[in-house]
């Protein structure tokens, strides 16, 4: 770089950062999140950035959306340290794009310490090369929850999905919301029922995920391009269109599988879906949080039983804010046994930059403080800091303003922080042992006793 360049410094497109006001909203939303996560005995664990290309590709990910080139190359004068530790520059590696297939490699690589069923959570960092634009991120943080077990798993682990879902939406407080619940063996069945023939499921399921994002007249010219027959595609959508309560919705899905034929997968899926339902009530979920809703496919191969969909009311256009689903086969991809598995996914990231813009959530103020002890004169620093450890001690979080400034200007230092309440103490009030006590909220100003100092400040915190 020649002497005199400017360097650029602007952050890689996609790839966020926050402001700390931006950062403690989203420290306020995992401590949220955790807590209702392990309320239900889901541990934490975390997964490498960087795994085998090979691993993130397993199961029908075919690299559309991976960044690719992290390989363990070094430079020439440490060949030998690369050599020694066995690594090749031909072993692809790249950064992982979900939780989930991760996960399944760390259930391969640590069977025999872990206890099934095994509940994890996992709030790490992933990586999309998709293209960068307006909520959509190369990097995010993803929010996980997946119970895996070793042959067979409950429904019921299905059933306290839409209830860990509505806890934390409720708790963040974002206005009403929808969790719209299907099952994949519900679509496979009903495909095959009609004629689909077993290779185009998957194109078909594909279609159906878009319909919000296409419409209904083009998902069924992309069924009818895709092969699929024009009384095909309709049967396709009026079904995918079957609406109403959820127990009208079930009792419609039973009476079509009765006369269609060949349903025993539709049938299944139905049966399955009851059983979910049943749960998801007897957990207290609301009854206006969850619907079924048949265009639910979650386009992923991986999933094959129940899947999620959660639609912020009001806010469509911002898309899924939870989405998730159940599997039986990816787990064994690595280890050759069924491990059936569901959890669910919140790309916090991506949530909270479009809660943000559509004026639902608002940022933090830029500090945790709640006080700040103002300096009036150098000779009380000793005093100053005294009394803001022993509002720390008390559970408040207090600054000291180190350098001495007109008192106007530290009281507006403190109002653009957020800082609600400021301590002036001058010499008078430390030979009385009094403070006064400033609210930037209200403009009121009251005189305390020191002792009392802390409890004043709790009472008087909104």
């Amino acid at each position: 770089m020649a002497k005199g360049d400017k360097i650029n410094f602007s952050t890689p497109s996609g790839f966020p950062e926050f402001l700390p006001s931006e950062k403690r909203l989203e420290l306020h939303l995992l401590d949220i999140i955790r807590r209702v996560f392990e309320s239900y005995g889901f541990t934490p664990i975390e997964t490498p950035a960087v795994e085998r290309l090979e691993v993130l590709q397993a199961k029908g990910n075919q690299g559309d959306n991976i960044i690719y080139g992290i390989d363990p190359i070094l430079p020439p004068n440490r060949q030998a340290e690369r050599d020694k530790s066995g690594e090749t520059g031909s072993e692809s590696r790249a950064l992982k794009f979900d939780q989930t297939v991760p996960l399944a490699a760390y259930i391969a690589r640590h069977l025999n310490e872990l206890t099934f069923p095994f509940a994890r959570y996992q709030t790490d960092i992933v990586f999309r090369g998709e293209r960068a634009k307006d909520g959509r991120f190369r990097q995010f943080r993803q929010c996980d929850i997946d119970v895996v077990a070793r042959r067979e798993l409950s429904l019921l682990y299905d059933a306290q999905m839409p209830a860990i879902i509505t806890e934390i939406f409720e708790a963040i407080n974002i206005g009403d919301f929808l969790i719209r619940i299907n099952n994949r063996k519900v679509l496979t069945g009903f495909f095959k029922s009609v004629g689909i023939a077993e290779n185009q499921i998957k194109s078909c399921i594909g279609i159906v995920d878009t319909l919000e994002k296409i419409g209904e007249s083009k998902v069924k010219h992309d069924l009818e391009k895709e092969g699929i027959l024009e009384e095909q595609a309709q049967k396709i959508i009026e079904f995918i269109k079957i609406n109403g309560s959820v127990d009208e919705v079930l009792d419609k899905l039973k009476h079509l599988a009765q006369n269609l034929p060949g349903t025993e997968q539709l049938s299944l899926g139905i049966t399955e879906l009851e059983t979910v339902i049943a749960g998801v009530r007897n957990l207290g979920v609301a009854e206006n949080r969850f619907c079924i809703d048949l265009s639910i496919a979650r386009g992923l191969d991986y999933y094959t039983g129940t899947v999620y969909e959660t639609t912020l009311l009001g806010h469509e256009a911002l898309g899924s804010i939870c989405s998730g689903g159940r599997y039986e086969e990816l787990v064994g991809v690595f280890l050759g046994e069924k491990m059936p598995g569901v959890g669910i996914s919140i790309g916090l990231t991506r949530l909270i930059s479009r809660l943000l813009k559509a004026g639902i959530l608002n940022t933090l103020a830029a500090t945790p403080a709640q006080v700040m002890v103002v300096n009036m004169q150098e000779d009380l620093m000793p005093t100053y800091l005294k009394v803001s450890q022993s509002l720390r001690q008390a559970g408040i979080n207090a600054i000291t303003n180190f350098e001495k400034r007109p008192l106007g200007k530290q009281f507006q230092l403190a109002d653009k922080q957020g800082i609600q309440f400021c301590v002036i103490i001058g010499s008078e009030e430390a030979a009385a042992q009094k403070s006064s006590l400033k609210d930037l909220k209200t403009g009121e100003q009251v005189e305390v006793l020191l002792e009392n100092l802390a409890e004043e400040v709790k009472k008087r915190l909104t």
